[in-house]
């Protein structure tokens, strides 16, 4: 089997140099890159990367703890986290979290070695961020916030919530309903505190206004949309937490013959890349800036890693993105 050491006796080079071609290349000579590289291509070396990370104190590994993927945010930012992390030389373990399995994923973590964990499966009170500071592994949360206010990347979620309803009370409508998720978690509590605000301003009891509260799953969104078809006065607006729920209420509306937005009003938040498809085109809130919210979490993380950064607080604000699914009231 090739060693470093024959690839330098190849090269005629040391094998420390050998070392920094393969893990700092730009700090080689271009000369001496290409020496190196020819003599590992000439004969077949491949690194061994358990013996490097030994040498390096490092893995070359971090752990994504992502939502569940019946929700097209987590597909977005998994794509965008796992792509940048490879492109810098990482690999990544993902986990895909639900209220039921969390616990689980976070005893696994916790028994692996890796360089630095970015997860948005976190709830606001959770225990586990007291560990991951105790371990002084460089971490970060997306689309999630701790009662702590440290080490986070996430959008303006009261604004969000606020933004989303006062567009649909602009448009004429006044028998709303909101739809969210459990909130233990910082995004679903901060965008229902919006949605709070948008009715006292339009002078709207919240009291008279249906809110439901699901676990944000298929099943449980179907049973909240047979729910609200019972009301009296029916909603003629329906205001979702998440463009994931909004994109299922779209489902059950079309399913049972009802127009879009004739009928209802469908308004999300996130701009997931789904809720811009021209089938689809969904009224939703999201980053002004369009950037995806997981590029933005892993490239704040390499900047701890690399310590540039100690503590990462970070909210990026949001505007209305009006497409097919909001219009106004019909009389």
């Amino acid at each position: 089997m090739v060693s470093s050491k024959d690839v330098a006796k190849y090269a005629g080079v040391s094998q420390t140099t050998v070392s920094r071609v393969l893990n700092t290349p730009e700090l080689v000579k271009p000369k001496t890159l290409k020496k190196v590289m020819e003599a590992i291509e000439q004969l077949n070396y491949v690194p061994n990367d358990i013996a490097r990370s030994l040498v390096q104190q490092k893995t070359g590994i971090i752990t994504l703890i992502s939502g569940p993927l019946h929700n097209p945010f987590f597909v977005d930012t998994t794509t965008e986290i796992v792509n940048y992390a490879n492109a810098r030389g990482y690999k990544v373990n993902v986990y895909f979290g639900t209220e039921d399995n969390l616990e689980t994923i976070y005893n696994s973590v916790l028994e692996t070695k890796v360089d630095a964990i970015i997860l948005s499966s976190i709830r606001y009170t959770d225990p586990l961020f007291y560990k991951l500071e105790k371990l002084e592994i460089p971490f970060i949360m997306f689309n999630r916030k701790h009662q702590e206010n440290r080490h986070f990347v996430e959008i303006d979620n009261i604004e969000a919530g606020f933004l989303a309803t006062n567009h649909l009370v602009t448009l004429g409508h006044t028998d709303l309903c909101w739809i969210g998720g459990p909130h233990e978690m910082s995004t679903f509590f901060g965008r229902y505190e919006g949605f709070k605000k948008a009715l006292v301003e339009a002078s709207i009891d919240i009291n008279t206004v249906p809110t439901f509260f699901t676990n944000t799953s298929k099943g449980d969104i179907k049973g909240v949309f047979e729910e609200l078809l019972l009301l009296s006065p029916r909603p003629t607006a329906i205001c979702a937490a998440t463009d994931a729920i909004a994109i299922e209420i779209l489902n059950q509306c079309l399913e049972q013959g009802f127009n879009i937005p004739n009928d209802f009003n469908v308004i999300g938040i996130d701009n997931v890349e789904l809720s811009k498809h021209r089938s689809i085109s969904l009224t939703t809130v999201g980053i002004k800036s369009e950037k995806n919210l997981g590029f933005l979490a892993i490239e704040k993380l390499f900047d701890v890693m690399e310590k540039k950064s100690a503590c990462i607080q970070q909210t990026e604000s949001v505007k209305l993105f009006p497409r097919n699914t909001t219009g106004k009231k019909m009389n």
